[in-house]
C-alpha cells in the first residue's frame, strides 16, 4: 500500500482535494458566453449613452468552469479594493476598462453575492453623501481640538 501510494505521487498526479477542485474547474453550464456577450453590449451602452449594467452572477446559474473563462476572458486590471462592513466586499476592475468584478462575504468568508458591474465607477467605492456629513463634522471637531490645543 505504501508502495503505490508512493508511485502515484510519482506519477505527477493530482490527487484528493487539489484533484477535485481541478476537476470542478472544468465543469460548466455554457452561460458564461452568453455572459460575456452581454458585457460587451453593456460596456457599449456605458460609452454610448452613459448607462450603468449589473449582472447578477449568482441568478444565473454559473459553474467553476464559467467563472474560469469569465475570469480568463476578462484579465484582471490594475484596481483593486475591499471593503470591511458586515463581512468583506472585494472590488476588482478586470482588465477590459470599465468592467468590474464586485464580490460580497458574510463574516465567516462564505459568498453572499457575485456581480459584474459595468460602469466607470462601482457605487460601492463612491462616498455616500451621509458619510461626507459625517466626515465634515468628524473634521471640524478634530480642527476645533486642534485649535485648543494651539492655545
Amino acid at each position: 500500500m505504501k508502495g503505490e501510494r508512493a508511485v502515484e505521487k510519482n506519477t505527477g498526479r493530482t490527487t484528493g482535494r487539489k484533484a477535485v477542485e481541478q476537476l470542478k474547474s472544468h465543469i460548466s453550464t455554457g452561460n458564461a458566453r452568453p455572459v460575456l456577450h452581454e458585457i460587451h453590449e453593456a460596456l457599449g451602452a456605458l460609452i454610448d449613452s452613459g448607462k450603468e449594467t449589473t449582472i447578477d452572477l449568482g441568478a444565473i446559474p454559473f459553474a467553476a468552469g464559467d467563472e474560469r473563462l469569465l475570469d480568463q476572458i476578462l484579465g484582471e486590471g490594475e484596481v483593486r479594493a475591499t471593503i470591511a462592513a458586515l463581512g468583506q466586499s472585494h472590488v476588482q476592475e478586470t482588465g477590459i476598462p470599465g468592467v468590474w468584478r464586485v464580490d460580497h462575504f458574510d463574516q465567516n468568508g462564505d459568498t453572499l453575492s457575485r456581480f459584474v458591474e459595468i460602469t466607470y465607477l462601482p457605487d460601492i467605492l463612491k462616498t455616500q453623501r451621509e458619510d461626507a456629513v459625517e466626515g465634515l463634522e468628524t473634521l471640524a471637531s478634530r480642527l476645533a481640538e486642534l485649535d485648543r490645543e494651539k492655545h
